[in-house]
């Protein structure tokens, strides 16, 4: 590695002298971004990326030798080490869409799909899951995969590799293609160069890790069965939890391209081999892109980000890209992957609870939130004993030990459960009471020591009856039970990123939400449930929360959407979802939004929560052709030389952007956003018929956000055998004096079956200065 570098230097030192670039020698990964293959063959494309790599280097040895990747297969560009200034003098060259650092990305870490609605034995016909996804294949972007687990196992029944598919299975450490893959597990790939050119040589010993599509993180074994893992019966976490597990799409085929590593049992992803991910994927054949993953805003450009890059190329193949949207709520604009060619997952809770007692002197007892398999016995203590103002933190220690006690703690803005958790662990505690805001309680997998999750309410009653004790009481706390359809569900997780996009808000993002919290999925049973050194459990099924875990039940609705519907593009696909999800929890009141106490808006839970079966026939979709993202291309101020490089030619396609600027609230998008409505607007929507029956006629109704009047025209919509598609126009007028402040309402089309809805998100900005328009 270190001749590498040293040969890496000298040829940055001597391209300095040649071209007088002046800049010091210290080189990062960059990514060269060339738009779509003009050569149609891998080995030219891999030659010109040299010969343009060469420019900036004193020699076409030197530039090999600096060189990662050349995205060659499925569209134009390379990754490599460069300074600044290479960089930038890339940057101005005529072929060079964009180039820009590869970032470290991180990971956005079943009873849950018979919530959605698709029970395996419970319905009289033939089970949604098990009729279709047989040839539809869902590309995993994640950790990798632990292929003995029993949702990667081909079931009887299933039939031969599809003929289309290109991909392999690549051997490594631990990973023989021979054993691991099958007609289930048709693909697995690895891709290491911008990790180790980040974090060094990869450490398998100190840092437990696979040289190969091997999982050992356990993220992308978990995302990969719960979009498509088979069915495997008596699936559970010690006890708890336990019935059938399956993915979303159980017979589709499962491709795995590890982009993601273990540095110090931590999940990281670098942008160049995310792009390589997807250069392969592209040209495998995949259907369906799962990918939980993303960086914290601000974002990117759209195509300075490999994610928004490699989507983009896969939306003009007919491939849906499915992301998470990030865990950095609640607060809003901080939602991640809000390109609009892709689908961008929040994330919400199942109607399934861990409901765990907690008996204070067997005199009464409350009950908490947590995954505990056994009792516990032990005093109960307060932290101001242990720790500092009672704040449960190491710096706050008191050095003092708690041993045989199970310690009460209070949360306070800065201190999340994981520190008082290792904090109480150093004082020896036998286990933790976490006394946090009513909307954040959520059961985790017993980490460190033993927490049960309980509100401020909860907290305050516990402390009072301690500190009233005349002595320390006994608590009790019962293993922790399953409780289903008790719970008001869906609610949004306080932690899933809100919108509205920090990059486009004429764009809502997120776009679905879909369980994220407690998801039941298979596991490397080489790897501890928590990750932890010192946990010695071994297990075949793991609970984890997050966006990660609702993007890929997006993902397998994808697929089985597109084994129902093989012609529809991706955006049709994102509509079908969109327009037919749900706005109302179990118990027919608004989504309550995780982080407050009130209901969700478009910027919680986009469109609503998804609903498979609606999804499968929506009535009526909002399709995206290619005008509609040079449309949006253009009013980002992307130039009509750069798009024509992005855009696949295509007979009566034009790159060319009009002079006068229109607002991406007219691009066909299932939902409508407004971020500056400052007058009278009209915006045009394009519907398609897709229903079983061709005479169809659709009403529409509104609901008005506050301060804006909003027509509909025309307000029936008339479909025949000759006409599919229809256009209708949407007036808004803002009838108040406003600036800063988000409203919203709906627009539906129903034809008395079908309820085809668009949320409608407007920012009336009457008292607003123009805003500065640039060119990319």
């Amino acid at each position: 590695m270190a001749t590498y570098h040293l040969k890496c230097f000298w040829g940055l030192w001597l391209a300095f002298s040649l071209y007088f670039i002046h800049s010091t020698s210290t080189s990062h990964v960059y990514i060269v971004y060339l738009g779509i293959n003009q050569f149609h063959d891998p080995i030219l494309t891999s030659k010109f990326h040299l010969q343009v790599l060469s420019d900036v280097f004193a020699s076409e040895e030197d530039a090999k030798r600096c060189i990662l990747y050349s995205y060659r297969n499925s569209f134009s560009g390379f990754s490599a080490k460069l300074n600044s200034s290479q960089a930038t003098t890339l940057a101005k060259m005529e072929n060079v869409v964009s180039v820009f650092r590869s970032k470290i990305l991180k990971l956005h870490t079943t009873r849950s799909w018979d919530f959605l609605g698709l029970p395996l034995y419970d319905s009289e016909v033939t089970p949604l899951q098990l009729t279709y996804g047989h040839d539809v294949v869902v590309g995993i972007f994640d950790t990798g995969i632990w292929p003995e687990s029993e949702s990667f196992q081909e079931k009887p029944g299933m039939g031969p590799i599809p003929s289309s598919w290109k991909g392999v299975c690549v051997k490594g450490e631990k990973f023989e293609p021979a054993k691991a893959c099958n007609r289930k597990l048709i693909g697995a790939r690895y891709y290491l160069k911008g990790f180790e050119q980040a974090f060094g040589p990869l450490n398998t010993s100190g840092n437990p890790e696979y040289r190969s599509a091997r999982d050992f993180l356990g993220h992308g074994t978990h995302t990969a069965s719960t979009a498509a893992g088979s069915i495997v019966k008596s699936a559970g976490f010690f006890g708890i939890g336990e019935g059938i597990a399956r993915g979303g799409a159980p017979w589709a085929r499962v491709a795995v391209y590890k982009i993601c590593w273990g540095k110090n049992r931590v999940g990281r992803c670098t942008e160049a081999d995310i792009l390589a991910a997807f250069d392969d994927a592209l040209h495998d054949g995949v259907h369906v892109i799962s990918a939980s993953f993303g960086a914290t805003p601000p974002l990117s450009p759209f195509f300075a980000s490999s994610a928004d890059i490699g989507s983009f190329h896969a939306m003009q193949l007919g491939i849906t890209a499915v992301f998470s949207a990030g865990n950095d709520g609640p607060d809003p604009s901080l939602v991640q992957n809000v390109a609009p060619w892709s689908i961008c997952v929040a994330a919400s809770t199942i109607d399934r609870s861990f409901p765990t007692e907690i008996v204070l002197d067997s005199n009464f007892s409350i009950m908490g939130e947590s995954i505990i398999s056994k009792e516990i016995k032990g005093k109960l203590a307060n932290a101001v004993t242990y720790f500092v103002n009672g704040v449960c933190n190491l710096g706050n220690w008191k050095q003092k030990l708690a041993t045989g006690k199970i310690v009460l703690c209070f949360y306070i803005p800065g201190l999340v459960f994981e520190m008082a958790q290792e904090a109480v662990k150093t004082a020896n505690g036998l286990g933790l009471i976490f006394a946090e805001p009513l909307t954040k309680p959520i059961a985790e997998v017993e980490d460190t020591i033993p927490t049960v999750h309980v509100d401020i309410s909860q907290g305050t009653i516990i402390g009072n009856y301690l500190a009233e004790s005349p002595k320390l009481p006994l608590v009790r706390i019962a293993p922790s039970k399953t409780i289903i359809g008790k719970s008001p569900a869906p609610t949004v997780v306080y932690f899933s990123s809100r919108g509205p996009s920090s990059i486009s808000p004429d764009i809502l993002k997120p776009d679905i939400t879909a369980p994220g919290i407690n998801i039941l999925a298979a596991w490397p049973c080489q790897t501890p449930p928590t990750l932890r050194p010192g946990d010695n459990r071994s297990v075949k099924w793991n609970f984890q929360s997050g966006t990660s875990m609702s993007c890929p039940h997006v993902s397998g609705v994808v697929a089985l959407v597109k084994s129902v519907h093989p012609d529809w593009s991706p955006a049709a696909i994102r509509s079908a979802i969109m327009t037919s999800a749900y706005t109302r929890d179990t118990s027919h009141d608004s989504i309550l939004a995780g982080g407050s106490v009130a209901g969700s808006s478009p910027f919680d839970i986009g469109a609503g929560h998804i609903n498979p079966l609606r999804a499968i026939d929506p009535g009526l979709i909002y399709d995206m052709k290619t005008s509609d993202y040079i449309l949006f291309l253009c009013n980002m101020g992307y130039t009509q030389e750069r798009i024509k490089r992005m855009v696949l030619p295509s007979p009566g396609v034009d790159t060319s952007c009009e002079h006068v600027v229109k607002t991406n609230a007219n691009v066909n998008y299932p939902s409508i956003s407004i971020s500056n409505l400052q007058s009278t607007m009209t915006i045009k929507r394009t519907l398609r018929n897709v229903g079983w029956k061709k005479n169809a006629i659709y009403f529409g109704t509104t609901k008005e956000p506050d301060g804006v009047a909003v027509v509909i025209w025309p307000r029936v919509l008339i479909f025949s055998p000759l006409k599919q598609d229809i256009s209708y126009y949407v007036t808004l007028k803002p009838l108040k004096k406003s600036q800063g402040r988000y409203d919203f309402g709906e627009i539906v089309w129903s034809d008395g079956f079908h309820y085809v809805r668009s949320p409608l998100v407007v920012l009336v900005n009457t008292a607003a200065d123009s805003t500065v328009r640039s060119t990319i």
